[in-house]
């Protein structure tokens, strides 16, 4: 497969990348020539970057609504609260098989152009993968509500595996307290990795291989968010976007409010979701380059903008083309013409904001068969 006439973030002008095997094998300015058998598509104004990687989701979570009334001092009180005060709402979605709530949380960060989430919980059921899962790792949910996580903490058959954990989600004394029992209690010094980390501070930073930072929920709880651009200085930076219980179900919403703080350089923050993050979970997924894996995202470039204004102006309806792994995942009704070589069959139609969009699986069938256990769903995109 060669894609054609595409500008790279940084880059100098139009490139041209060729993939085979689910790997890119050159990218260049050379033309190549057409050759039998071999997709070539052409894009006008477009821009391609690797296929972002969400470092914190909940995938069963995505079908909630928002739930909250209240700016909260820690997660334990929000944890609280909403079960006293939306028992009925939190009823409703877990009626829902757990399999097609991970799906759809599959399917919703697809659509924004992740290939790579990185899920908090217990193990994904569902078989049903258009992207990868990350679970490489030992996940604990927090010091208040992991059951014996000191001794899960320090689990001698897990010491390679690194801890991702809620650490310091929280504007108290309790918050900032709490992290310095889990690193008193981290006895092996097995490698952490903090999620949200609001009370953290400089100092205990060091003690975290990286931070992975989810904005749009910091201030939809707490009313505040990590200190993003001192914390950088002691630890690496990744983004999430959790769940819909806390934030936009758009990823591109979270990275505008990330933005709009001005507590990371854009590229910096670009980073978080490319290279920083590739490097930390150990993908080979976070740039555009030779023998990296083929994850990545083709968009419309907005006219008068330069390419780090374009890529954070990005929505789901401007992604024209993905691809996981060298295989096309979505792509926009436009391109379809280029595409009379591909087998199409095993791809849905749905639409976001009015534009048309194919998806490998039968996204339709999924939204439909989550509407007879939850009828009150309510979906970003629609189908036929």
């Amino acid at each position: 497969m060669v894609l054609s006439n595409v500008q790279l973030i940084g880059g100098s002008g139009p490139v041209n990348i060729k993939i085979a095997g689910g790997t890119i094998t050159e990218v260049s300015e050379n033309t190549y020539p057409q050759k039998a058998g071999q997709l070539q598509l052409t894009f006008n104004n477009a821009m391609a970057f690797p296929g972002l990687i969400n470092s914190h989701d909940h995938l069963d979570f995505n079908l909630f609504p928002q739930l909250g009334n209240k700016i909260y001092n820690n997660y334990t009180e929000w944890g609280k609260n909403i079960h006293q005060q939306y028992k009925s709402e939190i009823a409703a979605v877990l009626k829902i098989p757990v399999t097609l709530r991970e799906e759809w949380g599959l399917y919703k960060n697809l659509i924004c152009g992740v290939t790579t989430v990185v899920n908090h919980g217990e193990k994904t059921k569902t078989k049903k993968r258009p992207i990868s899962v990350h679970e490489q790792y030992q996940c604990l949910h927090s010091v208040q509500f992991q059951k014996n996580w000191r001794l899960k903490l320090n689990h001698p058959l897990k010491l390679k595996n690194p801890v991702v954990i809620h650490a310091g989600e929280g504007t108290d004394h309790s918050s900032r307290k709490e992290i310095d029992t889990l690193i008193k209690w981290n006895l092996l010094h097995k490698t952490l990795i903090a999620v949200h980390g609001v009370a953290l501070t400089t100092s205990q930073a060091k003690k975290f291989k990286a931070l992975v930072w989810c904005p749009q929920t910091n201030y939809f709880l707490l009313g505040k968010t990590a200190a993003i651009d001192k914390l950088k200085r002691n630890t690496t930076i990744l983004f999430g976007t959790d769940s819909t219980l806390t934030g936009h179900w758009n990823i591109w919403e979270h990275l505008r409010t990330a933005r709009q703080t001005k507590l990371l350089p854009d590229i910096d923050l670009y980073n978080s979701l490319s290279l920083n993050a590739a490097d930390v979970w150990g993908t080979s997924n976070g740039k555009l380059s030779k023998d990296k894996k083929a994850d990545l995202v083709i968009t419309k470039i907005k006219d008068g903008k330069n390419d780090l204004d374009s890529f954070f102006d990005t929505k789901p309806e401007s992604i024209m083309l993905l691809l996981h792994n060298g295989r096309i995942k979505l792509f926009d009704a436009e391109i379809y013409p280029q595409l009379a070589s591909v087998d199409t069959s095993g791809f849905s139609k749905i639409y976001i904001n009015g534009t048309c969009k194919y998806i490998e699986g039968d996204v339709p069938k999924l939204m439909a068969d989550i509407k007879q256990y939850y009828p009150e769903a309510n979906f970003p995109i629609s189908a036929d």
